[in-house]
């Protein structure tokens, strides 16, 4: 609930609350001054001792229960007709007290119509009518012996007509007033093309809905989706076209989360989904549900797109293991975003961080220069987009390679740790350098091999990382002795630096880049062997073409 809302029910409570107190103490005046007090009377003494206390007792719970109560309540609850059925009891004893059908205060009655109709609408409001109406004239009709004519009948009965023409209006103002301000929200807070919430409402919403995952311990995913290949889509056909195919992406969307979620158009071709009280599984599950059903939806020109249909790339992030924070998570399945698109396009990629698993494991004293160097690497991704997939991928391949090997989990942790840190040291590289098309200069290619002492160094103040800091600078060594930047030799070159670069070598072989064409996986298998023994240990060469050719799931993009 916004701000404004949580504002507007506080004051209609006040308001209600207010009109109850008046009531109650315009009834403490009414009885009184019917009352004639002597100074000998103890009996009338103590009467009104104990009324006046009572009134006191029942204006000190309407207030206290005003200010307990800060929100108004959408639902009429037991404790609000128990206290209807009392204030309305006091109201008869009231007039009963003050000359039963005579008494000119039946008009009290009114404040507490005015108040049940504000808070809770036309009908409770006609309820309360009908009682109290229902009083009146049963007091008329029992205050009047038998046979004789009650001369305040007439008028009970216009008053009677007052009570359901006030309740009347006043309900019908309120469900006015109410149909429009829904109006002007959904107004404020949909997408006026798909239909969905729009981006206002997403973060509102998900500020929310992450302080009852917080208040209440259950996970919370957060999708965000992006269609491939969109811009192309609209080039061809239009933009009128491409948004009726958003529009039907988002009636998808709806169809797979149900109940379940809240479908919001982030922007463009990029939509958001929040889903309550769902772990990673669950929600990877209904993100391929998404995925799945667009990509098989029968759109008009879809054929036509770069892989012959209309796909989605989805990241996605949980409440708390990724992220704790609103940014938190938004920028995590931001990321898990990006790299789903980047890898390759129609996936579901869950936001998974080495360094968030080395942040569980380092002391305490070195979690914000992990959370530096986080930063430092998106600042690499964002200069050189290259770098970003090859990390990944290389973690991917030492990992598999090490396995093969059967190393313990110690060197396995200092491996990956060492596969997803290897070019932190570009982030003293210009953009240019490492997007640059035509062949490097020798300044160029001498300022290039600069970036593993520059990693190095920029790992070696965190003791908990000394044993990835070689990885780092020794990843371009050469079994044969000709590498960067110490000229390292055969052996001397430590075996999980050997695994690594092997890994890096085989994705800058499998990968586009800028001045080169990617080789196939038997080219890149061929040129491994033909560099075993002088660029590789070929030993190890021969671990990882057998891995390649046990696991050909691991390497099916490469064919």
């Amino acid at each position: 609930m916004n701000r404004f809302e949580e504002d507007r029910k506080k004051n209609i409570y006040y308001i209600t609350a207010s009109v109850k107190l008046f009531s109650i103490l315009f009834g403490a005046i009414a009885v009184f001054s019917n009352m004639e007090i002597k100074e000998s009377d103890w009996m009338n003494f103590g009467n009104t001792t104990l009324i006046t206390i009572l009134i006191l007792f029942l204006i000190l719970q309407v207030w206290s229960m005003s200010i307990r109560r800060t929100k108004l309540k959408e639902k009429l609850g037991l404790s609000d007709i128990i206290e209807t059925l009392f204030i309305t009891a006091v109201n008869v004893a009231i007039i009963i007290y003050t000359g039963g059908h005579t008494s000119q205060y039946k008009i009290l009655f009114l404040l507490w119509i005015i108040a049940s109709t504000i808070q809770y609408g036309m009908k409770w409001g006609m309820v309360i009518a009908s009682l109290v109406s229902l009083c009146i004239t049963v007091i008329d009709i029992l205050s009047v012996p038998s046979g004789q004519v009650n001369p305040y009948f007439e008028s009970d009965l216009v008053l009677v007509g007052v009570f359901f023409i006030t309740s009347w209006l006043l309900g019908y103002y309120i469900k006015t007033e109410n149909f429009y301000r829904k109006f002007l929200s959904n107004l404020a807070n949909m997408d006026e093309l798909t239909g969905l919430y729009n981006h206002r409402y997403f973060q509102q919403e998900l500020t929310a809905q992450l302080e009852i995952a917080q208040s209440t311990g259950k996970p919370l995913a957060l999708l965000f989706s992006d269609l491939d290949y969109f811009k192309y889509y609209n080039d061809i056909y239009g933009h009128q076209a491409g948004d009726m195919v958003l529009v039907r992406v988002a009636r998808i969307m709806e169809e797979a989360v149900g109940d379940k979620g809240i479908v919001s158009r982030y922007g463009g071709e990029e939509f958001a989904i929040i889903l309550p009280n769902t772990d990673k599984d669950k929600a990877l599950e209904i993100a391929e549900k998404i995925r799945v059903n667009i990509q098989n939806a029968d759109i008009e020109g879809a054929e036509n797109q770069p892989h012959g249909k209309l796909t989605i790339s989805i990241g996605i992030a949980v409440y708390p293991e990724n992220g704790r924070s609103k940014s938190e998570l938004i920028d995590n399945a931001d990321e898990a975003l990006y790299k789903a698109k980047f890898i390759s396009k129609n996936k579901v990629e869950v936001y998974f961080s080495m360094l968030d698993e080395l942040k569980e494991e380092l002391e305490g004293q070195h979690l914000d220069v992990i959370s530096s160097i986080k930063t430092l690497i998106s600042v690499i991704n964002a200069k050189d987009r290259y770098t970003y997939g090859h990390t990944e991928r290389v973690v991917k391949y030492s990992r598999l390679l090490g396995e093969a090997l059967g190393l313990p989990e110690s060197e396995m942790k200092i491996l990956q740790y060492g596969a997803y840190l290897h070019d932190i040291g570009k982030i003293e590289i210009s953009k240019e350098l490492l997007n640059k098309r035509e062949k490097l200069t020798n300044e160029e290619w001498e300022m290039l091999k600069q970036h593993p002492t520059i990693g190095a160094d920029i790992i070696k103040p965190i003791p908990s990382l000394k044993a990835v800091v070689p990885l780092i600078q020794n990843h371009h060594e050469r079994y044969d002795g000709k590498g960067y930047p110490d000229k390292l030799k055969g052996k001397e070159i430590p075996l999980l630096v050997r695994i690594l670069t092997i890994a890096d070598s085989f994705d800058a072989m499998t990968t586009p880049r800028p001045y080169q064409n990617r080789k196939t996986l038997d080219e890149a298998v061929a040129e491994l062997r033909r560099c075993a023994g002088t660029q590789f240990d070929g030993e190890l060469v021969e671990t990882f073409i057998r891995v390649i050719e046990t696991s050909p799931d691991q390497f099916a993009l490469l064919k």
